[in-house]
């Protein structure tokens, strides 16, 4: 049964905020939930950043839900150190913890000054990254000279059962790669015939684990409100790579997105005052088969997404619904 979480944006909303969000998305009937991890957001109208490490500490503890955090190691994380971060969390909350690694994007990994590497020169970094990760979750002593230097690294503190690593991707190419190392696929909603590719290159390559949708939506009771919060917060969002990976701040979005039409918007974000509307675009995200579906309300106001959703779409999702 697809399983389905509440997306905590730290671009868009404050921490404190943000995990009175969470928490009120448990008590409304949400299944899990899974966050970002930026320095910087897309959009000065976004307007927040916080670290997301601090506070998953703080949303575990105060919720029961299992949490996913999308992560790039490499440039502005140090792979031992994302490694004793993953160790810890799992340590204290077994079971309840995963994490998405992806390849990043300049504008959170521009921070450290060094350049910015081609798609294939991140792609092999991540790579090792993961090795690294891997090593040092199952106890071993580290020492790497590649992309990235480790010098007899070893986590002290470790969970019993490593937490999942699962792999980012937008493209079928990056999904079929993904297959050779992630315990399970992470991306975001798109055509549904785009997806069902993915799904399927990933498996046949021999992808294993759950599969992991984050879905972008925008609700209000009225559909020019709905329209009007998306275009506000996500405008910024719509573009393909390489364009978001290579931008490298937030004036850069906001000139580039200045005169974004409607439309294209829309064509990223599910819009729509219309409550079935939405159990529609769900149902046809759990047939193509994903595991855990996320919830990403594009507004920075949740509480009205989290009550209507949970009243009136979730139930309809689940069996019996």
């Amino acid at each position: 049964m697809t399983s389905f979480g509440f997306h905590a944006s730290h671009e868009q909303i404050g921490p404190r905020a943000l995990l009175e969000a969470v928490m009120h998305a448990e008590r409304a009937g949400f299944d899990a939930a899974m966050c970002s991890d930026h320095f910087s957001p897309w959009s000065a109208r976004q307007g927040e950043s916080g670290f997301a490490w601090s506070w998953l500490g703080s949303a575990l503890q105060a919720t029961g839900l299992p949490f996913g955090v999308v992560n790039a190691p490499g440039q502005r994380y140090h792979p031992a150190i994302i490694a004793q971060a993953i160790g810890t969390l799992g340590a204290m909350y077994p079971g309840r913890f995963w994490a998405a690694l992806g390849t990043g994007e300049a504008s959170n990994e521009h921070i450290t000054g060094d350049p910015w590497p081609r798609k294939d020169v991140r792609a092999a970094r991540l790579r090792e990254c993961v090795d690294v990760i891997r090593a040092l979750l199952a106890g071993e002593e580290v020492s790497h000279d590649g992309l990235v230097t480790v010098d007899r690294a070893r986590l002290w503190t470790r969970p019993e059962q490593p937490p999942a690593l699962v792999g980012a991707a937008v493209s079928v190419a990056t999904a079929r790669w993904c297959a050779e190392w992630a315990d399970g696929l992470i991306t975001v909603n798109a055509p549904v015939a785009h997806l069902r590719e993915m799904i399927d290159t990933y498996r046949d390559a021999g992808g294993r684990g759950p599969l992991h949708l984050q879905v972008h939506v925008s609700w209000a009771p009225e559909q020019t409100q709905a329209e009007a919060l998306a275009y506000d917060q996500w405008r910024s969002n719509i573009f393909a790579p390489p364009v978001c990976w290579d931008l490298e701040t937030v004036e850069h979005f906001d000139v580039v997105s200045a005169d974004v039409p409607t439309q294209r918007v829309a064509d990223v974000v599910n819009i729509s005052a219309d409550l079935g509307r939405h159990v529609g675009w769900l149902e046809e995200y759990v047939q193509l088969g994903f595991d855990q579906i996320a919830l990403h309300h594009v507004g920075q106001e949740q509480r009205g997404f989290i009550d209507a959703f949970g009243a009136e779409v979730l139930p309809k999702l689940r069996p019996g619904g």
